[in-house]
């Protein structure tokens, strides 16, 4: 009796890319179970597809920012067993060092122009899907250099509004300017205060010294 083939399922914008990728993993002797043009495709349909291991781009439909490192942030907490490989051209080190911080293994990221064979990437799949960690060399460089700066891990957003804190703006001067509500840029403001070891002492202006720490950088 043979083993069950590895169960892919796939988020990948570009079609000549992803229809590639199906076939490679046929080719490798997996099954491919769901291929989709972008994230959320794939997450409204992934607890029907049973899958092993989820491999996404990082950058999709509809802003082509960071939608393949959410979605895999979002795979975790929704099936912590399943493998994630993030395939790209691109490194989203925010999200990625997240993705990583639980030390959990089952996670890649590799690099599409660095994956230099077939062997490399089925070697990947099912490392990963076995529950092993994945990483191209320059992925880690930038893990790494990020580690020492805690403003590096400031999603998109926060950085934004730590801006606009710089600018001399109040919460409600951000949300005007970002057209979102004041509440969600106090948990923002909170978000900023808590990644950069500004706690609550009573006596330090923990926004001043957030707004120093920003103009330092």
């Amino acid at each position: 009796m043979t083993d069950a083939a590895l169960r892919v399922v796939l988020a990948e914008d570009s079609v000549l890319l992803r229809e590639g990728l199906v076939r490679l993993f046929d080719e490798a002797g997996f099954e491919t179970v769901g291929s989709y043009g972008d994230a959320d495709e794939l997450l409204a349909e992934i607890e029907t597809l049973a899958p092993d291991i989820a491999v996404l781009d990082v950058r999709m439909p509809p802003t082509f920012r960071d939608e393949g490192v959410r979605a895999a942030l979002e795979l975790r907490k929704r099936m912590p067993r399943l493998g994630v490989l993030l395939l790209s051209q691109y490194i989203e080190g925010t999200y990625a060092q997240e993705l990583l911080s639980s030390g959990e293994g089952g996670m890649g990221y590799l690099l599409k122009d660095r994956v230099a064979s077939l062997d490399e990437l089925e070697d990947a799949v099912t490392r990963v899907s076995q529950g092993g960690t994945v990483l191209d060399p320059q992925v880690v460089k930038e893990l790494i250099g990020r580690r020492a700066d805690p403003l590096a891990t400031l999603t998109p957003r926060e950085r934004e509004v730590l801006a606009l804190m710089a600018e001399g703006r109040t919460n409600g001067g951000i949300a005007q300017q970002l057209y979102i509500g004041v509440g969600a840029v106090e948990k923002n403001v909170t978000s900023i205060f808590a990644k950069l070891g500004l706690e609550d002492s009573g006596s330090d202006h923990r926004r001043v010294l957030a707004v120093l720490a920003w103009l330092q950088r």
